[in-house]
Formats: C-alpha cells, structure tokens, sequence
C-alpha cells in the first residue's frame, strides 16, 4: 500500500498541569515527571469527533494526487463515538460526497488506526478497494472525568486523515511494507484494564498493567513488523509509539536498547489523544524523513489489542 496524503487536525485549546491540582490533588510536576504530559489538547464546545475529523480530512485533500471522487473505501476509527448508527465514516461520505466509496466503522480502543489500516490492506488484497481513506480521531474531554486521579490528566482530543492506494500514485510515495494487529483480551486485566461504558465513562483502574503489557507488546509488534521484511528493530530510522505515557516510550527503548532520540513523541503537548495520538505524530513530522528511511509505528489499546505498521520513506 501506497500513503498518498496525510493530515491531521489538533483542537487549539490547552489545558495545563496546574488545572488539575484543586480537582484531584496533582501537583503539575508529579503529572510531568509520571506521563511527560505538561498540557493536553482539549475540544472547544462547539468541535466534536465528526469537526475535527473533517477539518483533518481538509488538511490532507491539499496533498492528494487525485478527486475525493475516486476514494471507493472509509474507513472510520476510534473509541469515542459521537453517533453508533450515523457513524463518522458515514458523515465524512456525506461531508466531502464520497459517493462511490464502502462505509465502515472500527473500534479497537488506541489500536483502532492500525486495524483500520488492515482492513484497507485486507479490502485492497481482495481486489475490492483501490483508494481508500482512513479517518481516526479521539474526542476524550467528551467521555474523562478530569477528577479522576488515575487517568483524569491523561487525554486530549485529536484527529487523522490517511488517504491510502493499492498503487504509487506519484513519485516518491511513501510504502507501508508491513501491518500487524492481533486481540490481547484474554492478557492480563485485558477488559478490566481499561474501559469506557455509558454510565461511567473512561476509566483505567490499574495502571500499572496497562504500563507492563503495553511496553511488552509495542516491542513485539516492532520485531514482529521488521522481521517479517528480514529486518532487525535497530536499524529502524524512527519509532513512533502509541503517546499513552513517556514512561512507556523510555521503557519500550531500553527493552529494544534502542537511544531514546529515536523516538518522535508529541505527548507533553497534546496527553494521550487516543487511537490518533502516533498517527498524529507521524503526521506532524512528515518533513523530517527522507528518502529511504524506514519508521516504525506501534500502539497498544485498552481491552487489550495491539498492533504496528513499517513504512518506507
């Protein structure tokens, strides 16, 4: 699969450390020093998933070789829905009048970029799709409870636009070479672990198993996605992980003994937007890569599942 054009859009409200002190008793440097998070992104009342998403759509249509008109698949991901029936894959058809295109929706908590991505592979391998559109977003502040002191610091809001084709579309296209997912639910706390349900809200009762289960399959998603191209996770150009915790990047680094530099983050700014949060870094370091590097992408979602994917610059 070919990348044709990437955007992503990030609410411009911020809301700081400090905020939190008198809801939850953290102090602004235990937040820092525990999640690398200073400040996190937060939706204006007038943005939802269905706003931001379409102005990453925007963002990304400047960079695409073709019409919206040839895009035969949306596919839709993301945890914090705004509508289960009129679903965001289904607004951005309306939107942008996609006309001819698949509508779908997935949700695998912060993995759901990643099984969007596979189902674009699975399609396109099928003969049944050949331009397609990934829309993945986080609209946390909608679902958190900010008092909560185990996770209420953690989310900011966040969208992607990932326009994909089973062919190069122009010269110099980026390659997604590898996509792996796989259901952790019977790991660990595996549902219990973290979960969102109507009456409650986000909510992670225990950290410290997200933390250990997260570092040890982000890391197996990396090797997994390398080895199968007769590569080794070392020679990677850059790693984006799943923006969750600093902690777990640092950790993920030493587990891969891999320098930490390596690793593009955007969590001190923007918290843990969610399914969006490594795709939005990949987004917004596209300048950086050059011609033949490779990155590596791997995030790891509440229920449990995970997943990665390698591109080719």
């Amino acid at each position: 699969m070919f990348l044709n054009a990437l955007g992503h859009y990030i609410p411009q409200e911020r809301v700081h450390n400090d905020y939190f002190l008198e809801l939850n008793g953290l102090t602004s440097d235990w937040i820092t020093q525990r999640t690398g998070i200073t400040t996190r992104s937060k939706a204006n009342d007038d943005e939802s998933l269905h706003t931001m998403a379409a102005r990453a759509v925007e963002n990304a249509i400047h960079h695409l070789p073709y019409g919206l008109d040839q895009v035969d698949l949306i596919v839709a991901a993301s945890y914090t829905p705004e509508d289960t029936v009129g679903t965001l894959a289904h607004v951005i058809q309306r939107e942008f009048k996609i006309e001819n295109a698949k509508a779908i929706y997935v949700s695998s908590a912060c993995s759901s970029f990643v099984n969007a991505l596979e189902i674009v592979e699975g399609y396109m391998a099928m003969g049944k799709a050949k331009r397609a559109l990934i829309v993945c977003g986080d609209h946390n502040w909608a679902y958190s409870h900010p008092e909560d002191p185990m996770s209420g610091h953690l989310w900011g809001d966040a969208a992607v636009a990932c326009f994909l084709s089973n062919e190069s579309q122009k010269e110099n296209e980026p390659e997604i070479l590898q996509v792996f997912t796989r259901g952790l639910g019977h790991i660990g706390k595996g549902p219990q672990g973290v979960y969102m349900r109507p009456e409650e809200g986000i909510i992670m009762p225990d950290g410290r198993d997200v933390f250990m289960n997260a570092t040890k399959f982000m890391c197996e998603a990396l090797n997994h996605i390398t080895s199968n191209e007769g590569m080794t996770v070392n020679i990677l150009d850059y790693l984006i992980t799943h923006q969750a915790n600093k902690r777990i990047v640092a950790n993920v680094a030493h587990h891969l003994n891999i320098p930490l530099e390596r690793f593009l983050n955007n969590i001190d700014k923007y918290g843990n937007t969610g399914s969006a949060s490594a795709i939005t870094v990949l987004s917004e370091e596209q300048s950086r890569f050059n011609k033949g590097e490779h990155v590596g992408v791997t995030v790891f979602g509440g229920g449990y599942s995970s997943g990665g994917f390698l591109i080719r610059f």
